[in-house]
Protein backbone atom coordinates (compact mmCIF):
# COMPACT_ATOMS: atom_id res chain seq x y z
CA UNK A 1 0.00 0.00 0.00
CA UNK A 2 1.27 3.46 -0.88
CA UNK A 3 0.72 6.74 0.86
CA UNK A 4 -2.98 7.67 0.95
CA UNK A 5 -5.31 10.10 2.70
CA UNK A 6 -7.79 7.91 4.59
CA UNK A 7 -10.52 9.44 6.68
CA UNK A 8 -8.75 12.36 8.33
CA UNK A 9 -5.14 11.19 8.24
CA UNK A 10 -2.26 10.07 6.03
CA UNK A 11 -1.69 6.31 6.06
CA UNK A 12 1.41 4.45 4.84
CA UNK A 13 3.80 7.36 4.34
CA UNK A 14 6.23 9.66 6.05
CA UNK A 15 5.08 13.23 6.51
CA UNK A 16 8.60 14.32 5.53
CA UNK A 17 8.05 12.88 2.02
CA UNK A 18 4.83 14.83 1.62
CA UNK A 19 6.46 17.99 2.91
CA UNK A 20 9.45 17.63 0.60
CA UNK A 21 7.31 17.06 -2.49
CA UNK A 22 5.01 19.95 -1.62
CA UNK A 23 8.01 22.22 -1.03
CA UNK A 24 9.40 21.23 -4.44
CA UNK A 25 6.11 22.21 -6.11
CA UNK A 26 6.17 25.54 -4.24
CA UNK A 27 9.85 26.17 -5.04
CA UNK A 28 8.97 26.19 -8.74
CA UNK A 29 6.59 29.12 -8.16
CA UNK A 30 9.02 31.03 -5.93
CA UNK A 31 11.82 30.80 -8.50
CA UNK A 32 9.53 31.69 -11.39
CA UNK A 33 8.09 34.74 -9.64
CA UNK A 34 11.64 35.87 -8.78
CA UNK A 35 12.51 35.76 -12.50
CA UNK A 36 15.25 33.17 -11.92
CA UNK A 37 14.48 31.02 -14.94
CA UNK A 38 17.84 29.23 -14.83
CA UNK A 39 17.01 27.98 -11.32
CA UNK A 40 13.49 27.05 -12.45
CA UNK A 41 14.94 24.95 -15.26
CA UNK A 42 17.31 23.18 -12.83
CA UNK A 43 14.27 21.71 -11.07
CA UNK A 44 13.56 19.77 -14.27
CA UNK A 45 17.09 18.44 -14.89
CA UNK A 46 15.79 14.84 -15.00
CA UNK A 47 12.25 15.52 -16.13
CA UNK A 48 10.04 15.75 -19.18
CA UNK A 49 7.84 18.81 -19.61
CA UNK A 50 4.78 18.99 -21.80
CA UNK A 51 1.68 21.09 -22.24
CA UNK A 52 -1.83 20.00 -23.06
CA UNK A 53 -1.81 22.84 -25.65
CA UNK A 54 0.73 21.16 -28.00
CA UNK A 55 2.70 17.93 -28.58
CA UNK A 56 6.25 19.16 -27.89
CA UNK A 57 8.14 17.44 -25.07
CA UNK A 58 11.09 19.17 -23.43
CA UNK A 59 13.68 17.13 -21.55
CA UNK A 60 16.28 18.30 -19.08
CA UNK A 61 17.54 21.67 -17.90
CA UNK A 62 18.48 23.25 -21.25
CA UNK A 63 15.19 22.44 -22.94
CA UNK A 64 13.18 23.38 -19.84
CA UNK A 65 14.89 26.79 -19.83
CA UNK A 66 13.51 27.54 -23.32
CA UNK A 67 9.97 27.51 -21.89
CA UNK A 68 10.65 30.88 -20.26
CA UNK A 69 12.34 32.67 -23.20
CA UNK A 70 9.14 34.53 -24.07
CA UNK A 71 8.27 35.61 -20.51
CA UNK A 72 8.48 39.38 -20.08
CA UNK A 73 10.91 40.52 -17.36
CA UNK A 74 10.48 44.03 -15.99
CA UNK A 75 13.04 46.55 -14.68
CA UNK A 76 13.10 44.80 -11.29
CA UNK A 77 14.19 41.54 -12.99
CA UNK A 78 10.91 39.75 -12.30
CA UNK A 79 7.83 38.99 -14.37
CA UNK A 80 5.79 40.85 -11.72
CA UNK A 81 3.78 37.72 -11.09
CA UNK A 82 2.63 35.73 -8.12
CA UNK A 83 1.72 32.09 -8.65
CA UNK A 84 -1.00 30.96 -6.28
CA UNK A 85 -0.87 27.17 -5.81
CA UNK A 86 -3.90 25.41 -4.34
CA UNK A 87 -5.50 21.98 -4.06
CA UNK A 88 -2.08 20.29 -3.91
CA UNK A 89 -2.80 16.57 -3.83
CA UNK A 90 0.16 14.19 -3.48
CA UNK A 91 0.07 10.40 -3.76
CA UNK A 92 3.13 8.31 -2.94
CA UNK A 93 3.56 4.69 -4.01
CA UNK A 94 6.38 2.21 -4.41
CA UNK A 95 6.99 3.53 -7.94
CA UNK A 96 7.41 7.17 -6.86
CA UNK A 97 4.89 9.94 -6.39
CA UNK A 98 2.35 11.98 -8.31
CA UNK A 99 0.75 15.34 -7.58
CA UNK A 100 -2.00 17.52 -8.94
CA UNK A 101 -1.98 21.25 -8.23
CA UNK A 102 -4.17 24.14 -9.33
CA UNK A 103 -2.34 27.34 -10.26
CA UNK A 104 -3.46 30.92 -10.74
CA UNK A 105 -0.97 33.48 -12.04
CA UNK A 106 -1.59 37.04 -10.88
CA UNK A 107 0.31 39.99 -12.36
CA UNK A 108 0.73 43.75 -11.91
CA UNK A 109 1.55 45.81 -15.01
CA UNK A 110 0.84 49.36 -16.14
CA UNK A 111 -2.69 48.13 -16.86
CA UNK A 112 -3.23 47.16 -13.21
CA UNK A 113 -3.52 44.02 -11.14
CA UNK A 114 -5.13 41.04 -12.86
CA UNK A 115 -5.16 37.26 -13.27
CA UNK A 116 -3.37 36.18 -16.43
CA UNK A 117 -3.63 32.40 -16.38
CA UNK A 118 -5.07 29.50 -14.39
CA UNK A 119 -4.94 25.75 -14.74
CA UNK A 120 -3.46 22.56 -13.35
CA UNK A 121 0.00 21.02 -13.00
CA UNK A 122 0.20 17.22 -13.08
CA UNK A 123 3.56 16.06 -11.77
CA UNK A 124 5.52 12.84 -11.29
CA UNK A 125 8.43 12.47 -8.90
CA UNK A 126 11.14 9.93 -8.12
CA UNK A 127 13.21 9.47 -5.00
CA UNK A 128 16.87 9.75 -6.07
CA UNK A 129 19.69 9.53 -3.52
CA UNK A 130 17.21 10.22 -0.73
CA UNK A 131 15.73 13.36 -2.37
CA UNK A 132 12.53 13.80 -4.34
CA UNK A 133 12.84 15.26 -7.83
CA UNK A 134 10.55 16.00 -10.74
CA UNK A 135 10.44 13.37 -13.49
CA UNK A 136 7.48 14.86 -15.37
CA UNK A 137 5.33 17.99 -15.41
CA UNK A 138 2.27 18.43 -17.56
CA UNK A 139 1.04 22.02 -17.82
CA UNK A 140 -2.71 22.20 -18.35
CA UNK A 141 -3.69 25.87 -18.78
CA UNK A 142 -7.47 26.30 -18.78
CA UNK A 143 -8.37 29.93 -18.11
CA UNK A 144 -6.69 32.77 -19.98
CA UNK A 145 -6.66 36.44 -19.09
CA UNK A 146 -4.65 39.31 -20.57
CA UNK A 147 -1.29 37.71 -21.38
CA UNK A 148 0.11 40.73 -23.26
CA UNK A 149 2.23 41.89 -20.30
CA UNK A 150 3.33 38.38 -19.42
CA UNK A 151 4.59 36.75 -22.62
CA UNK A 152 5.92 38.15 -25.88
CA UNK A 153 3.89 37.13 -28.93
Amino acid sequence: MGCQWVGCQWVGCKVSDLSEITALIHEYAFRLDAGDFDKVAELFANAELRSTRHDRVRRGTAEARTLYDSVVLYDDGTPRTMHQLTNVTVEISGEGATARTYFTVLQVTGRGFHPVLAGEYRDRFALVDGRWQFTERVFDPRLFGDLSGHVRA
